[in-house]
């Protein structure tokens, strides 16, 4: 079980094993603070993963509240077993079951609620001072997968942009190590998703309209297990565009279920 310290803000990260195409190295939960802590993002229901977030919780003197950044399996996998545990800490998220419904600006415990849509609908990151939690709005290394609804991508963007704003010391994400040069790394995606769109204009523009040219074209870097990934993401990038009035006629659409993706 690895564990992430980051003293200087009283946060502490533990990693669970999990590791895989969408989670890198395995899926990031966060504590922050002492007596009571609070914990973002419980993680998959592993048992030593969840072993080692109650020993955590011990340590730092009782557990605050739990705070979602969204709710996709890998992230709050082992939520039913940390409720059962400690009945008395209030679940907190955008959407869902839960105690606390949160929107942007909404603060909680140590915690402040920032839209960081894109990834999935309901996306929120959360700043205790100057450190974030973006979820998977940034991961420590990589990129991310932007979701298939209307608006997705120019959400993301938004949100990344909003993240840009703070001034921030440290970023804590869903996946990898942490990035200590916050700035440096939102200007590094933001250049990226530009960089995606000016290709996929090219490519569109030589005349290429099938998903898979386009995927060849413009998401080449993609492997193999993370093809059907980029074919969202290209969903996303189409979307951007025919909200703009960009998109050629007769551009082949990806096979995407856009209610399961965010």
């Amino acid at each position: 079980m690895t564990h992430i310290a980051v003293p200087d803000h009283d946060i502490v990260g533990i990693r669970a094993a999990n590791p895989g195409p969408f989670t890198l190295s395995g899926t990031n939960s966060w504590l922050v603070g002492r007596a009571p802590t609070w914990l973002v993002d419980p993680g998959p229901d592993l048992p030593e993963h969840v072993a080692a977030i109650d020993k955590e919780i011990d340590h730092r003197g009782g557990l605050g509240g739990i705070a979602l950044t969204h709710d996709h399996p890998d992230h709050v996998g082992a939520l039913r077993t940390l409720r059962e545990r400690h009945p008395q800490a209030p679940v907190a998220a955008a959407r869902g079951d839960v105690d606390v419904l949160l929107a942007g600006g909404s603060v909680i415990g140590p915690l402040e609620a920032l839209v960081t849509l894109g990834h999935a609908r309901e996306h929120l990151g959360f700043l205790p001072g100057a450190a974030a939690f973006p979820g998977d709005a940034v991961l420590g290394e990589g990129s991310v997968f932007v979701a298939a609804y209307a608006g997705a991508l120019r959400a993301y963007l938004d949100g990344l942009e909003r993240l840009r704003r703070r001034e921030l010391d440290v970023l804590c994400p869903g996946h990898g190590p942490l990035v200590e040069a916050p700035s440096a790394k939102l200007d590094e995606y933001l250049a990226h998703r530009r960089e995606r769109e000016e290709r996929l204009v090219v490519a569109l523009g030589a005349g290429k309209r099938g998903v898979d040219e386009l995927l060849d074209e413009v998401w080449d870097d993609a492997p193999a297990q993370l093809r059907f990934a980029a074919a969202v993401t290209l969903a996303a990038h189409l979307d951007k565009l025919e909200e703009e009035g960009r998109l050629p006629e007769g551009v082949e659409r990806p096979p995407v279920d856009r209610l399961s993706w965010g």
